[in-house]
């Protein structure tokens, strides 16, 4: 598993994904991270390690645009300017939904180790893309 942290661009396979965004015609970025989501969601049998990192990474995209979120790895994240990837904010739920449950090579390994500080950042992703309760508006008579 070439990951040397427990944030959703610590490995890899990520920063490939990240890469891969920063090639693609700006039109297609969007499509690349839906597909990316639904690729793990759609997935039933033994999820790899490589599907799982490039959905963690694709939805932590997703919460860096949503109120709360924490903007994409400066380093590993992408340098390109992504369009607004709000609207997936459902299908980033599913994502990781998907990858914390069995088959999952990716919660496999972060089980083998200390995978605590792992599950607490993808909490974190959870709650960002959660959808917010709306705010009670105040007439002013």
């Amino acid at each position: 598993m070439g990951a040397w942290d427990v944030g959703p661009f610590d490995n890899d396979t990520a920063a490939d994904f990240c890469g891969d965004l920063d090639e693609a015609a700006v039109g297609e970025r969007e499509g690349i991270v839906r597909s990316t989501l639904i690729r793990a969601i759609e997935n039933a049998g033994y999820l790899e390690a490589p599907d799982s990192e490039e959905a963690i990474a694709a939805a932590a995209l997703v919460a860096a645009q949503c109120p709360g979120g924490e903007p994409a790895d400066p380093i590993y994240g992408t340098e390109e300017p992504l369009p607004d990837l709000t609207g997936l904010r459902d299908l980033a739920l599913q994502a990781i939904d998907r990858v914390m449950t069995e088959p999952s090579e990716l919660m496999d390994l972060w089980a083998e180790s200390d995978g605590g500080p792992w599950r607490a950042n993808i909490r974190r992703l959870q709650n960002v893309l959660l959808p917010q309760p709306p705010t009670e508006q105040l007439s002013l008579i």
